[in-house]
């Protein structure tokens, strides 16, 4: 099937892959960031079957690897590749489960390989810059350092912190609950310092930010914006930035890159691998196996440099 009737099968395709999405969304409750993803994944495979007037749900495995070899020559990081095909997998997954298809050729798409990188951590010392970083009065700093310290203390992604009510910190329990990817639940534990600067924001700062608010009703996020708005991922990765800026450190010091420190300082305190997946709220244990490789790599250097024969 080609040219005019290929373009008919991609019409096709655009209320499937919407239902598609809304399947994610509704269904598997994958957050918001994750199913646009999707769609920007899936909509540029509809994009290169309409310039090629082939088919994009009645298409053969010779032709799915046509379109790995466009992405391939196009330029596009290894990486994005994978994720892309991912995208693809799981879509015709969804079609053949739907009826829609009678085989999933898009399973038989291999993984491209990937050079293994390390994730980047951060020192104590920097984390220190960026507390030091907030204002030393207001509710703004108040809030600036409850945010780190929190992250700092459990892992959290970014979207995660963002999800957070005052009620899910039990300060009696000294440990915080945190709604991960498909809304899966976890409980962290939180150290004293953590605990307390949170506890002073929630008490004294938070209070004032929402005072500010000028739309009806209370704001519901533990984190509260300067005009008294729930700060959501977004806000929030913009004032941590922020205070990367003012701090002046490298973008290499992210959310993320608290949360890949948080995962091998566990690890290298002696936690095991299975009890740091469950912190993080991993599904898959080889995910965090990464921060092994980054734990014997910290001991390599540091024999290196101590050995007197390294």
């Amino acid at each position: 099937m080609a040219g005019h009737e290929g373009l008919r099968d991609v019409e096709r395709a655009e209320p499937l892959v919407q239902g598609f999405l809304e399947h994610l969304s509704c269904v598997r409750r994958l957050s918001a960031h994750t199913v646009r993803a999707y769609g920007t994944d899936l909509n540029t495979y509809l994009d290169w079957c309409a310039r090629e007037g082939t088919p994009a749900i009645d298409i053969t495995h010779r032709r799915l690897r046509s379109y790995v070899a466009y992405l391939v020559s196009s330029g596009y990081a290894e990486k994005t590749i994978n994720r892309r095909m991912s995208a693809l997998r799981t879509f015709f997954a969804w079609l053949e489960r739907e009826g829609e298809v009678g085989a999933n050729h898009a399973a038989e798409l291999p993984g491209r390989k990937m050079a293994k990188t390390l994730p980047a951590t951060i020192t104590d010392e920097d984390v220190g810059r960026l507390l030091d970083a907030c204002e030393a009065d207001g509710p703004e700093g108040m809030r600036d350092r409850a945010m780190i310290e929190l992250m700092y203390a459990t892992g959290a992604r970014i979207s995660e912190a963002a999800r957070l009510v005052p009620a899910d910190i039990d300060y009696a329990q000294g440990q915080v609950r945190l709604f991960g990817k498909g809304s899966k639940e976890r409980i962290v534990p939180m150290y004293d310092q953590a605990l307390r600067t949170v506890d002073t924001y929630v008490n004294q700062a938070r209070p004032a930010l929402a005072a500010r608010r000028k739309a009806a009703g209370q704001p519901k996020a533990l984190f509260v914006s300067s005009r008294g708005n729930d700060m959501n991922a977004q806000t929030l990765r913009a004032r941590f930035e922020r205070l990367v800026l003012l701090a002046g450190l490298g973008t290499d010091v992210t959310p993320h890159a608290m949360r890949h420190t948080f995962a091998t300082e566990m690890l290298n305190g002696g936690a095991d691998l299975k009890t740091v997946q469950e912190l993080l709220g991993h599904e898959s244990l080889a995910t965090t196996q990464i921060y092994t490789h980054l734990s014997i790599e910290r001991l390599k250097a540091a024999t290196r440099q101590a050995h007197p024969r390294g």
